[in-house]
């Protein structure tokens, strides 16, 4: 590899070498938290899938809240913007503050409408991606793997299709997973990184 190629790679790479002290803790204390976090909402998903999911709706609820709040009063407030403007801004805050309304009268309700539209979503976007892969089947480099990825992707999108809230849940269960095995490995980098033999880390500060 050239001096070139190596120190464009150099950018892209983070040496602990050449941070001081308090840049390295810096980045060790946020892979930490971060990692910690990723954790916690791992294992809440992963063993609490159900307090997770209305988590997400309570979440969702409180946005259309705010979001409704906001639309309100731009409509009644805002000065510079047509009656009709301001007209539509009001009726969108109202309609927000509805579906707020709705989403914590039936926090059950809203999670499994949630799940349902999420499976349906990404089934219809599988379903989509498979069959762009049929059609730029001439361009792929190895037609039997793109073949055998196009079927599996639209059988699976047309599985959410009709299971929408089962797959749902998969995912999020997936996702979960994937969180906790994230977050333990910024947390593992988080007291690896820096470290050397010697026991020092980065230059002082």
């Amino acid at each position: 590899m050239s001096q070139e190629s190596g120190a464009a790679l150099s950018v892209f790479s983070l040496d602990s070498a050449a941070l001081s002290r308090t840049a390295v803790n810096s980045i060790r204390a946020a892979l930490g938290i971060g990692g910690a976090v990723a954790l916690i909402v791992g294992l809440l998903i992963t063993f609490q899938p159900e307090a997770a999911a209305t988590t997400i709706a309570v979440l969702l609820g409180v946005y259309f809240v705010i979001a409704g709040v906001v639309y309100v009063v731009v409509g009644i407030t805002a000065r510079g913007l047509s009656g009709a403007a301001r007209a539509l801004d009001a009726c969108l805050g109202v309609l927000f503050l509805v579906g707020a309304g709705l989403a914590f009268a039936n926090l059950s309700g809203t999670v499994a409408f949630l799940a349902g539209f999420l499976g349906i979503v990404i089934g219809v976007l599988w379903i989509v991606e498979g069959i762009a892969t049929l059609v730029q089947l001439s361009d792929a480099p190895s037609k039997g793997w793109a073949v055998v990825i196009a079927i599996v992707s639209i059988l699976a999108g047309i599985a959410l299709l009709f299971a929408p809230v089962w797959g749902a849940r998969l995912l999020f269960l997936v996702t979960g997973v994937a969180l906790i095995v994230l977050g333990i490995m910024q947390i593992v980098r988080a007291f690896t990184f820096g470290r050397r033999g010697s026991g020092q880390t980065g230059v002082e500060a």
